[in-house]
């Protein structure tokens, strides 16, 4: 019998890409899953999954702590996972006001609406990012590097990171702070993403284009092991002493976009060069950003189970079989 079982959670952006994969691993193991009554589209992992069916909408709304607290009580909400969130980069710069909105207001809304609960919840997880330690030289980043973020996104997750801690610290909340690297895996159909956006090209047989120099480093994380690393950090909070901890989790390594992209082309077993359209590193993106992951494997036992190579190959088997089905949801 799982540790989860007949635990009542409560997940805000489960009807997102990682959401949707947390969420689906939770149900699986009998917790009662609660989220936020929000329009979801089809076209998402969440409904694809049949996720809308075993989940349990409350109507709460993140812009209002109230609702929030109500449904707390009135479920006997025991954790929470906090990943709702305006989390594209592009859509954060362009639209920063309700990037700020969602990400910090929301988050303290959440973290008021637990601590104001009369049965607080023993477990919050709250998502913040690998983007929020900005710039830094000496890189890997650990937990202990500081958070200077320069753009929108990057911004609003610190901030939000930032909150969680200090609710964490000032009111004994049991909190945590997952600052992962860039999640991939099957669902995925936010096509402006690196991951899905190549595999869609490869399977139209077009050339994948890269609209930077293709030089930037990145950490990547598949999105099995990412549900693994949040279940490790929910755990922890068993433990008094780990509370206000903020946690990375990564492959282990980075890679640079165009080797990501040659590896993609290789899966797919095609002659294709990459159509590269940009030069250095766009306005709004780190050049290189890795973690240090070794806390986290140390204290909590949690180490990447899936090589990268072999985590494409499985994320572009769900594409291969998928896409048609995604095509014809968008109407072609």
């Amino acid at each position: 019998m799982s540790a989860w079982a007949g635990t009542r959670v409560l997940f805000t952006g489960a009807q997102g890409f990682i959401g949707s994969w947390v969420a689906e691993r939770l149900l699986d193991e009998g917790a009662r899953v609660f989220v936020l009554d929000r329009p979801t589209p089809e076209l998402s992992r969440y409904r694809m999954r049949g996720l809308h069916e075993r989940c349990t909408a409350v109507p709460a709304e993140l812009m209002d702590e109230r609702s929030l607290r109500a449904a707390i009580e009135r479920w006997g909400i025991e954790a929470v996972f906090h990943l709702a969130a305006t989390a594209i980069v592009g859509s954060a710069t362009a639209s920063p006001l309700r990037t700020y909105e969602v990400n910090v207001r929301g988050t303290w809304n959440l973290l008021e609406a637990c601590r104001s609960a009369r049965n607080p919840p023993r477990r919050i997880v709250v998502a913040s990012t690998d983007k929020a330690y900005g710039v830094h030289e000496q890189l890997p980043c650990g937990e202990e590097h500081a958070l200077q973020p320069r753009y929108p996104y990057d911004a609003s997750k610190a901030c939000a990171d930032i909150i969680a801690r200090s609710y964490a610290h000032t009111f004994a909340l049991p909190v945590a702070i997952t600052r992962f690297a860039n999640v991939f895996g099957g669902g995925d159909v936010n096509f402006t993403r690196l991951v899905p956006g190549t595999i869609r090209a490869l399977l139209a047989g077009e050339r994948p284009v890269i609209r930077s120099g293709g030089r930037m480093r990145r950490e990547f994380l598949y999105a099995e092991d990412a549900v693994d690393a949040y279940l490790a950090v929910a755990d922890s909070l068993e433990r008094p002493e780990l509370h206000g901890r903020a946690w990375n989790a990564g492959i282990g390594y980075p890679v640079t976009v165009l080797e990501l992209v040659r590896q993609l082309i290789a899966v797919a077993g095609v002659e294709l060069e990459p159509d590269i359209r940009g030069s250095g590193t766009p306005h709004g993106e780190l050049d290189s950003q890795w973690l240090d992951c070794s806390a986290i494997a140390a204290q909590l036992g949690w180490t990447p189970a899936w090589e990268l190579r072999r985590a494409l190959e499985e994320t572009y088997c769900w594409y291969e079989q998928e896409l048609p089905r995604v095509v014809e949801l968008v109407g072609g």
